[in-house]
This record gives C-alpha cells, sequence and structure tokens, in this order.
C-alpha cells in the first residue's frame, strides 16, 4: 500500500492498475488450483491471497526500482521526521476508523434484530461496499493531482476547480448509476444471494435509503480527496468524528423506538450526506484553498 501511494503521489496510476491486475489474476488462478484440484478448502484459499500480495508488493517495489527509488534502503527517521508523519497520518487514521467504526455499528444493530435482519442487511452491505469502491479512484485522482494545483510549482487554483467539478460530475454519474442497477437486484435477481422470502422482503425494504447513499458517495469521496490533497486534515478528521457521534445517537435513538433495519439504513444515508454537505461546505467556503484567490480579486475590486 505504502508503494502504491508512492506511485499514485508520482501521478502514475497505470503501474498500481497493471500490478492489481497480474495480482488478482494470480490470486484468481491458485486459488481455483488449490482449492478444486488439490481440495485444501480454505487454506489454500488463504495461501493464495497471501501469495499473491506478496507478489504484487514486490513488482510494486520493482516499479519504484526501475523510476530510479530505492524501496529497500532502511532510513530511521529522525524525531521531527516521526512528529510529521504524526501530525499527517493521525487524523487521516481517525477518519478512516471513524468510518469503518460506524459501519461495524450498523452491523452490530442489524445482529441484535433477529437472523433474518442480519442476513439481509450483510447481502444489501456488502452490495453497497462493493459499489462504492467506484469512487475510490476519484479520492486517488484528487489525492494525485491536486496537491500540484493547490500549493505546487504549478499552482493553478483554476485548474484546480475545473478538475473538482469534474470528478463531482463523475461521481454523481458513477452514484446514480450504480444506484439504480444495484437497488434492482432485491427486486429482480435476489435469488443470486438468497430464496429466502423473508430476506428477500427486507431486503426490498431497504432500496430506497441503498439508493440515496450510494448516490451520494462518490461525490463526497471526491471532496474528501480534496481536502486530503489541502491537507485540511483537522476539518476532515473533526468532520468524520462529529458524524460518526451523531451516526451513533440516532442508531440507538432509532433502535430504541424500534425502526428496525430501514431506520438504521435511514440514519447511513443521513450520515453520506452530512459528510458531503461538510466537504462541500468547506471547499465552498469563501476562504477555502480553492476560493482564497478569488476572494482576495474580490476584496481589491472592492
Amino acid at each position: 500500500m505504502v508503494a502504491q501511494s508512492a506511485s499514485l503521489g508520482m501521478q502514475d496510476s497505470w503501474s498500481p492498475l497493471k500490478v492489481l491486475g497480474i495480482q488478482s489474476l494470480l490470486n484468481l488462478v491458485t486459488t481455483i488450483l488449490l482449492c478444486a484440484f488439490f481440495r485444501l478448502g480454505l487454506a489454500g484459499a488463504a495461501f493464495a491471497t497471501a501469495t499473491s500480495q506478496i507478489f504484487g508488493a514486490f513488482l510494486m517495489l520493482r516499479s519504484l526500482h526501475n523510476k530510479g527509488y530505492n524501496p529497500l534502503a532502511i532510513v530511521i527517521p529522525s524525531v521531527e521526521e516521526l512528529l510529521q508523519i504524526i501530525t499527517l497520518a493521525g487524523p487521516v487514521l481517525l477518519t478512516l476508523m471513524s468510518k469503518v467504526a460506524f459501519y461495524t455499528v450498523i452491523t452490530y444493530m442489524a445482529t441484535s434484530l433477529g437472523a433474518i435482519t442480519l442476513g439481509a442487511h450483510q447481502v444489501m452491505i456488502g452490495v453497497y461496499s462493493m459499489c462504492t469502491v467506484s469512487g475510490e479512484p476519484l479520492a486517488q485522482t484528487a489525492q494525485s493531482f491536486m496537491p500540484d494545483l493547490i500549493s505546487g510549482v504549478n499552482r493553478n487554483i483554476r485548474k484546480a476547480q475545473q478538475l473538482l467539478r469534474s470528478l463531482l460530475l463523475i461521481g454523481t454519474i458513477f452514484g446514480f448509476s450504480l444506484g439504480c442497477i444495484a437497488s434492482t437486484m432485491p427486486w429482480f435477481f435476489p435469488q443470486v444471494f438468497t430464496r429466502d422470502a423473508a430476506i428477500i422482503n427486507q431486503m426490498r425494504g431497504v432500496t430506497v435509503p441503498f439508493f440515496l447513499s450510494m448516490l451520494i458517495t462518490p461525490p463526497t469521496l471526491s471532496l474528501e480527496g480534496t481536502l486530503l490533497a489541502a491537507r485540511d486534515l483537522k476539518y476532515l478528521s473533526f468532520s468524520m468524528v462529529s458524524c460518526f457521534c451523531g451516526g451513533c445517537i440516532s442508531l440507538l435513538l432509532l433502535k430504541n423506538i424500534g425502526f428496525g433495519l430501514v431506520g438504521s439504513w435511514w440514519i447511513l444515508v443521513a450520515f453520506q450526506w452530512a459528510r458531503f454537505i461538510l466537504a462541500f461546505s468547506r471547499l465552498a467556503y469563501p476562504k477555502s484553498v480553492l476560493r482564497i484567490e478569488e476572494s482576495k480579486l474580490h476584496l481589491k475590486g472592492v
């Protein structure tokens, strides 16, 4: 992951993509070989995954070496460098932990509602997680190209704004398209996951909040990727922790009232839209990194 992030930081997205393709193909072939032919079961699948991960890491290190870097050079960081790493990584870690913890709390709430409700939730949250991966390239694009446009040698705030608009447009199209496609699954193809009528009925009950959550997630990732690129880490972590706390309190209240799984998914909708509103309002603020020059020109004009 470190080597992949380094390549993206150098605006090289092809190398991680090629390595991921080779790694996935290797994982597929070795899994089929070990599980289907050698009958190793779960141990074979685990060994195949570990082998593909190690091979992928080797390819990424080789890619960095070909660019003129020595990825195996071990350097002990100084105290100042450690503090700088903590300053940058701490808020990002807090942001990721808050997001993962909220999804875990929702699953915990579904667990307490019975096996049928848990089964429906697991299917829908699995489909949701698979679809939201489409927004990650938008966040990575922002993190790769925005820093140079915001504060680099080729600083150009207008191009940064245009890039963000493009990412938001693409994210909205992705979110709407995937939301429409995935929302039809409980109604037309539920047998892919289960034949239990009770589980299918609960899956259909969360279709609307599923779509609304899916719609806004890719644009939100574009905005949060831009905040990361601008190193507005304190605000990003503060907003995510606030959404987490508000979401957990709302989940507890709805559970006591008895809204069930549908109520939990509507809280997920509120969680995702709150993330979008907070990130968008931060970047749209006149003193944000993307608007500060416009504010200065406006003041000069006055």
